[in-house]
């Protein structure tokens, strides 16, 4: 969709005006539950679809609303109408509340958007939970167990955690280890894996004196029950020197 353009409906009755507004908000949503949200009844709304493209959005044609799509994105503007009095232009705005039915990446998004006078906002279709156990089955499904322990790991040692693995809070509690005196760990990122019947998290090591680290040191049930692997980026943790240790679990964290 251009940046900007005018278009004319109903003999002059209703103007269409585009012009992409500076900032927007981010709005989340996901499929199969309705989303109720506030969308701009002025500016030009932008809803995308995270990891795939948007195949269809269904709405009441017979309202004032003009959708455009196009690969992952979709425009939404409600319609101003303007009447001219004598040369006195009045502009009247959408308040009516409207619902749209958006297909994405094989799942379709309810919205349940109520028109105000609010900046232009983006809504971002996030993937639910059986769209990421199909991206992870598709990832992980040809490797055997240990070969995905492997790529878990490595997705957490080298930053690039893939989009179908959903992050959830980790705790806010630092943990002690009677197996490993003198040190503290703290949970830094912990990941929930859909259909692969793993889960992972991230712990800092530290300590205030130097410590020799060991994997085994690690199989303790107070980092969750069903350890399956565990892998230390360091041997040592001291003062300045902070090791990740890397723990799969099966099942769920605890």
């Amino acid at each position: 969709m251009p940046t900007s353009a005018k278009r004319r409906i109903a003999a002059g009755c209703l103007a269409l005006t585009m012009v992409a507004p500076l900032a927007a908000q981010s709005i989340t949503a996901l499929p199969d539950q309705t989303s109720r949200l506030r969308l701009s009844n002025h500016d030009i709304n932008h809803v995308v679809c995270q990891g795939g493209d948007i195949d269809d959005v269904k709405f009441s044609a017979e309202k004032q609303i003009a959708v455009e799509k196009g690969g992952s994105d979709a425009w939404i503007k409600f319609l101003v109408k303007e009447t001219d009095d004598a040369g006195a232009v009045t502009r009247s705005y959408v308040t009516e509340p409207s619902e749209f039915f958006v297909s994405c990446n094989g799942a379709v998004y309810p919205l349940y958007a109520e028109p105000a006078d609010i900046p232009a906002q983006t809504v971002v279709l996030a993937p639910g939970a059986a769209q990421k156990a199909r991206d992870n089955e598709a990832l992980l499904g040809p490797l055997v167990e240990e070969e995905r322990a492997v790529s878990i790991t490595l997705a957490l040692l080298q930053d690039r955690v893939p989009a179908s693995f959903t992050e959830t809070a980790p705790s806010a509690t630092d943990i002690t280890l009677p197996t490993l005196a003198g040190a503290s760990l703290h949970e830094r990122r912990r990941l929930s894996i859909e259909g692969s019947g793993l889960s992972a998290s991230e712990y800092l090591v530290g300590a205030a004196t130097p410590i020799k680290l060991d994997e085994r040191s690690f199989l303790s049930s107070a980092l969750g029950a069903n350890i399956f692997a565990v892998t230390l980026d360091h041997a040592t943790a001291g003062p300045g020197d902070v090791a990740r240790v890397i723990v799969v679990r099966r099942g769920a964290a605890q």
